[in-house]
This record gives structure tokens, sequence and C-alpha cells, in this order.
């Protein structure tokens, strides 16, 4: 069985997300690494048991437990590796060309972007690359296990969740955060993340 570790960044510093609030929100995240090691192992027991059963209320809640605190500590690890405290402008590149082949121009994306994070409620906005054609589209998740698109690879990802900004911004003012969020985006991580 594998047994996950927290990752670490240095994140200190960035702009207008507080160290108070990037501390609130690791340990937020090591509270999912934790869970998935802990029902990987207690689903691991009930396999090794050979008492794996479908109808069993026990297991079946485990195994859909899983993806929701799995799903947690990757896209917390997508979110965290795609910012960095000086990751400056977006070139001309791949990623630039495909998010404005998608949109219209990398602004039209940005703008779209935005505009999904900011609709109400609390989730994810994440920028998915299509593997089977290289078409980036924006959608918005609930629930980390909810929504996630089978064969898409997540390239810009944006926690907006409250945990993410109540800190330091109102509920109100979650498109402030959002700005934020774009003044420290690592566009070379991005990219990198393009099939």
């Amino acid at each position: 069985m594998k047994i996950y570790t927290p990752k670490k960044w240095d994140l200190s510093g960035l702009n207008g997300i507080s160290d108070a609030t990037l501390e609130m929100h690791f340990s937020l995240y090591e509270g999912y690494v934790k869970n998935t090691n802990l029902l990987n192992e207690r689903l691991g027991a009930i396999r090794q048991a050979g008492k794996a059963a479908g109808a069993d209320p026990a297991y079946a809640e485990l195994v859909r437990r899983l993806g929701f605190e799995y799903n947690g500590m990757r896209l917390h690890e997508y979110y965290f590796d795609n910012m960095a405290k000086a990751p400056g402008e977006i070139g001309i590149g791949r990623l630039y060309n495909a998010l404005g082949e998608a949109f219209g121009g990398f602004e039209a994306w940005k703008k779209d972007f935005m505009a999904v994070g900011g609709m109400r409620g609390v989730g994810w906005a994440i920028a998915y690359c299509d593997t089977t054609n290289g078409q980036i589209t924006n959608h918005w998740i609930s629930d980390h296990e909810n929504g996630n698109l089978a064969g898409f690879v997540p390239v810009v990802v944006m926690d907006v969740w409250e945990h993410a900004f109540i800190k330091d911004y109102k509920p109100s003012d979650k498109g402030k955060y959002i700005e934020a969020f774009f003044v420290n985006v690592d566009w070379k991580a991005c990219e990198s993340r393009l099939p």
C-alpha cells in the first residue's frame, strides 16, 4: 500500500494571499493526506480479510470517501504547485497559444476562468486539457470527487473554497482573491502539465 507524505511549499510572501491563510490551508491539505492514508489502510485490511463487498454499507462508504479525500489531496497539490512568489508573466508559448486557441485569446480565457471561479458557491475552478484533442476548457468542480473529467489533465487549478481566502477577504470579495491568485500563478508550472 502506498503511503502518501504531505508535500511542502515555500510560498510565504505571496501577493494578496497571507501567510496565515497559507498556514491554515497547508494544515487542511495535510488532513487530506492523513485521511487518504487512513482510508487506504482500512480498505486494505478489509480486502486482505476477503470482506470487500459492495452490499456492505460500511465498505461502500469508505470507498466513496476515498475519492473525496484523495482528490482533496491531489487538487490541493495542483493548486499549490501552480503558484510561486515571483512567477512572472505568461509568455508566448504552448500554454498561451492553447488558451488563446480555445477562447479567442489569452485575455478572453482569463476572463472566462475568473467568471467560473467567481460563481456562487465553494469548489474549484479548473482549466482542463482534453488529451484526445488538446482543447482547453474551464470547469467548476464542487466536491473534490464530483465533476472531474475522465482523461482530462488539470492545467490551471484555483481553489475557491472559502478556506482559500476567508482570512484575507470577505465572502463578497471573492473577486479580489481571484485577482490575487492570478498575480501568483506560476505559468511555467501550468505549461508543464500540458500533454
